[in-house]
């Protein structure tokens, strides 16, 4: 009987981390999605700007980016027969870390919107990034030259705190976790 339990035992373990790996080589996934992870693509004022606040000021770091052409833009409907590079941002190195995605189109800008509150303007409104330390994230931003808007405010009784940055287009950054000493 004892041998019996066992074996069992060994089963069930072989079974849950075969489960476990197909779980992590899908990033989670389930039903109709390859990854729960999406990546954010966002157009820029200034791509170089832009690139030094998502590396120096958050943290991010630069991975390959690529090129779309002229007509590849105009055939998928991006953009009006205008070619473009986009610089690639990683927040860790998991299979399934956030990206983020700039790009500037100088030949084509964009127009700017109203970034003071996030219901000033109609659409995405912020990025939410989680934190291990508060404290750590808004020295980094501050080496950076970038001043939080206001000093982290703490969410209910707990250590979580909330700090808002923006980066040079004026859009709106979350920075959320604890402070540590």
């Amino acid at each position: 009987m004892r041998k019996h339990k066992l074996f069992v035992l060994i089963i069930a373990i072989v079974v849950a981390s075969l489960f476990l790996g197909v779980y992590a080589a899908t990033g989670g996934a389930k039903g109709d999605f390859a990854r729960t992870t999406i990546d954010i693509g966002i157009v820029v004022s200034n791509v170089e700007k832009a690139a030094k606040f998502y590396k120096d000021a958050l943290g991010f770091t630069e991975v390959p980016g690529f090129d779309v052409t002229k007509e590849m833009g105009r055939d998928s409907g991006l953009t009006d027969s205008k070619a473009f590079h986009v610089k690639v941002f990683v927040l860790g190195d998991e299979q399934t870390a956030t990206k983020v995605k700039l790009m500037q189109l100088p030949d084509a800008p964009g127009k700017k919107i109203d970034n003071q509150f996030i219901h000033s303007t109609l659409g995405f409104r912020y990025l939410t990034i989680s934190v291990s330390d508060t404290n750590a994230a808004v020295e980094r931003a501050k080496k950076a030259s970038v001043v939080p808007v206001k000093e982290p405010y703490q969410l209910g009784g707990g250590n979580n705190y909330l700090t808002l940055l923006k980066d040079p287009d004026g859009n709106i950054i979350e920075l959320v976790g604890p402070k540590k000493d």
